[in-house]
């Protein structure tokens, strides 16, 4: 029998990576999923508290919806979502899961859609 840990890793300060992580005991796993996590950090372009813009994106069966907030709207979002946007330091916004709710493939689906965020021209 094994186990495996999702783990999402951030320092809420627009830098957030997630990892899977399989071994026989469950602290094994999720010390595994940390350190694939960590290795597989991104940044996230951001807009004051919020994203430049909305985006939707898919993963396998998931679908992800993600649209910018004004400021005291707070993280709007599922379980999944909102571990990655909260430990990412974003804290308006609204999000909208899709099709399949597996947390294997929801997360993947957000970090795609923040992979899609570009800062506003300066011009």
């Amino acid at each position: 029998m094994r186990f495996a840990a999702l783990v999402v890793v951030g320092d809420q300060e627009g830098h957030v990576g997630f990892g899977i992580g399989k071994a026989a005991a469950v602290p094994d796993a999720v010390r595994k999923g940390a350190v694939v996590a960590r290795k597989n950090l991104v940044s996230i372009t951001m807009s004051g508290t919020t994203i430049p813009h909305a985006v939707t994106t898919k993963f396998r069966a998931s679908r992800v919806v993600m649209k910018p907030a004004p400021p005291g709207t707070g993280v709007i979002a599922g379980n999944s979502v909102r571990a990655v946007l909260e430990m990412g330091g974003i804290t308006d916004i609204v999000t909208k899961a899709l099709g399949s709710t597996n947390p294997v493939n929801v997360i993947p689906a957000t970090f795609k859609a923040l992979g899609q965020l570009r800062a506003p021209d300066p011009r």
